[in-house]
């Protein structure tokens, strides 16, 4: 079993989860966070840091984040590494409180 991030970090995309991850599974795009399923080790320490509540065990995903199983597992493999938190966006803590964000994901800096 894995963790998943999902749509709730996308804005956000604080890095507190990041900081407590003992075995770097964590990875970065431009507006979101990912996990890599293959390398998560499903010890859920990312859980409790998160400030938008983003990331769920993979079997307890609401419904309507589902595709983010597969979302996490195609962009970890695309995008890099990251291992120390980074000070989160200025209006991060405006878009953690907005649903439905998933048109907004960037999957390619632009």
């Amino acid at each position: 079993m894995t963790h998943i991030v999902t749509e709730s970090c996308i804005e956000c995309k604080y890095t507190d989860c990041v900081e407590v991850c003992p075995v770097n599974c964590f990875h970065e795009g431009p507006n979101f966070l990912v996990i890599n399923p293959e390398e998560c080790i499903d010890c859920g320490v990312c859980v409790s840091e998160c400030p938008a509540k983003a990331i769920y065990l993979e079997e307890d995903l609401p419904k309507n984040q589902k595709q983010f199983s597969k979302i996490n597992l195609e962009l970890s493999k695309k995008w890099p590494i990251i291992n120390n938190s980074k000070p989160h966006k200025k209006d991060a803590n405006k878009w953690k409180k907005i649903k439905k964000k998933l048109h907004l994901l960037k999957y390619k800096n632009e």
